[in-house]
């Protein structure tokens, strides 16, 4: 048959099977079929079908495929001696492989060493030495471009093939010791049982007697090695698995000597748990004992406040028709002035000490809260008051935002104006200044700064504390910082005297809304 014919056959088919099957389902279960009738030795029938499937994989571009089909196609072929259809299934594939490769812009490594394997077994069986060679070649180039170690392994076997077929016993040793080594390094026993097999099937084909009678002799030495390897890696699983169980055995130890300290350890702590909670049961009940004689040491003393209030709102009560008498009477005797101011700050400082006793009693009451929707315009207005009591040589100034402010704004009027007037008295020139800042989400400091006389050291420290001087009546009494203080303090916030600053006075009132 020419290659023209097998041409033009190889292109019946695959016209057929573009026209009645054109997916790969129906080209693989060509492929089974054809496997199927040559594993049933019905060659010419696999060899028909294996060439549809052939064509079919060919029009679908499944290369590998393809080249597995015609390369069992050529065994057939040179199976029945038909060398010359071998060789053209051979190049007809391999120009198939080419295509693929300008098609999809790589190389097909892997494929090519399938072709030029089955052109090597062609030349080994028409025993052209130089032709088989040259295919070697290809062979060890393929094999070194893919990188697989599949294929090296089977490289291998080929090589070794090779040499036995051309009497190169020593190289063929060589390549088959290689390979032994290998599966013996992967302890792939079975496929060393393999190898032997096999290369007593190439040294029958070759008609080298010495290599069977060789071979047969290495493979029973083997058989007999490899029970005492099996058990010798059967040993060191033993041994390996006995070592892990030592090691779980050992780590259970530990486990458990590690849970029976921790269960010591929880004891431990639960007999201190249990006396920490014994003694702040008794520290709780000394609280509670402790708590009970603070109310009633509280509540005595509110009583005691209430009393005193009372004591001396009665006292002031029946002073007061005394020194409206004296009023009345002083502008009838010499000094009349005098007397009405004297008897004037008595009053004052009567209702002072009655409004201070009425603060120290209420101080767990606060005052009402309302809304200064522009805190600009109520400092703003508090200065223009001051301006009849202030020298002429003094200048003032506001800086407030104008900011919404929630407070007492009577309250907080009456403390500043209390300051201001301090400042406008004790401030002969310079300048007072009222400033608000926002310290926090409900924070607000006012501060009141002049440059006057300011205020000695020595009273610094008392200054905000009722009774530790003794003054003229006339003078002030000296309750007003005190009160200021204590109304602060109603409206949730403090008042304070800067002692850094030494150009005058300045005192913070901070409050808290």
């Amino acid at each position: 048959m020419k290659l023209s014919t097998l041409i033009i056959g190889i292109t019946l088919c695959f016209s057929t099977l573009s026209y009645a099957q054109n997916t790969s389902g129906a080209a693989k279960e060509l492929m089974k079929q054809a496997q199927s009738n040559l594993e049933q030795r019905d060659y010419a029938k696999a060899r028909s079908i294996y060439l549809q499937a052939y064509s079919a994989f060919v029009a679908q571009d499944d290369y590998k495929n393809a080249v597995t089909c015609g390369m069992n196609l050529s065994a057939l072929y040179h199976l029945d001696n038909q060398y010359k259809e071998a060789f053209d299934i051979c190049r007809a594939t391999e120009a198939v492989v080419l295509a693929g490769e300008q098609k999809q812009q790589k190389k097909f490594y892997d494929l090519r060493f399938a072709i030029a394997k089955e052109r090597l077994q062609l030349y080994l069986k028409l025993k052209n030495s130089a032709q088989a060679n040259v295919q070697l070649g290809y062979l060890e180039e393929f094999a070194r471009q893919t990188g697989n170690s599949a294929l090296n392994e089977e490289l291998l076997y080929t090589k070794a093939s090779y040499y036995y077929s051309f009497g190169q016993n020593a190289e063929g040793d060589a390549c088959f010791n290689q390979l032994i080594s290998q599966y013996k390094g992967k302890k792939a026993y079975a496929k060393v049982n393999e190898s032997y097999k096999n290369l007593i099937s190439i040294a029958r084909k070759a008609n080298n007697a010495a290599l069977v009678g060789r071979t047969y002799e290495q493979l029973i030495a083997w058989t007999d090695s490899v029970k005492v390897l099996t058990a010798q890696d059967e040993l060191t699983v033993f041994k390996r698995k006995h070592d892990e169980s030592q090691q779980i055995i050992q780590e259970k130890d530990d486990a458990l000597a590690a849970k029976q300290y921790i269960i010591i350890g929880l004891c431990t702590l639960v007999v201190i748990l249990i006396a920490a909670l014994a003694f702040l049961i008794m520290l709780l009940l000394r609280f509670r004992a402790t708590i009970g004689k603070q109310k009633q040491s509280i509540r005595i003393a509110n009583e005691h406040n209430e009393l005193k209030s009372q004591f001396i709102g009665n006292i002031l009560a029946q002073m007061e028709p005394t020194l409206n008498t004296l009023t009345a009477s002083a502008g009838q005797l010499p000094g009349a002035q005098e007397m009405v101011v004297q008897v004037e700050a008595l009053k004052n400082f009567s209702e002072h000490i009655q409004e201070l006793s009425s603060l120290e009693s209420s101080l767990t009451e606060t005052y009402e809260i309302t809304n200064i929707n522009n805190i600009n315009t109520f400092c703003e207005t508090l200065m223009e008051k001051l301006k009849v009591a202030v020298k002429p040589e003094v200048d003032l100034s506001v800086n407030a935002l104008k900011l919404q402010v929630k407070t007492n704004p009577e309250q907080l009027e009456r403390i500043l104006t209390h300051l201001l007037k301090n400042a406008a008295q004790y401030t002969e020139e310079g300048k007072i200044a009222l400033d608000f800042k926002k310290r926090g989400a409900h924070t607000y400091q006012f501060i009141v700064t002049d440059t006057g006389t300011g205020i000695p050291a020595e009273q610094q420290e008392s200054l905000f504390k009722p009774f530790t001087t003794i003054k003229d009546l006339t003078q002030g009494d000296g309750l007003g910082l005190p009160i200021c203080a204590l109304i602060a303090a109603k409206m949730n916030g403090s008042l304070t005297l800067d002692t850094s600053y030494t150009k005058g006075s300045r005192f913070i009132l901070e409050i808290r809304s």
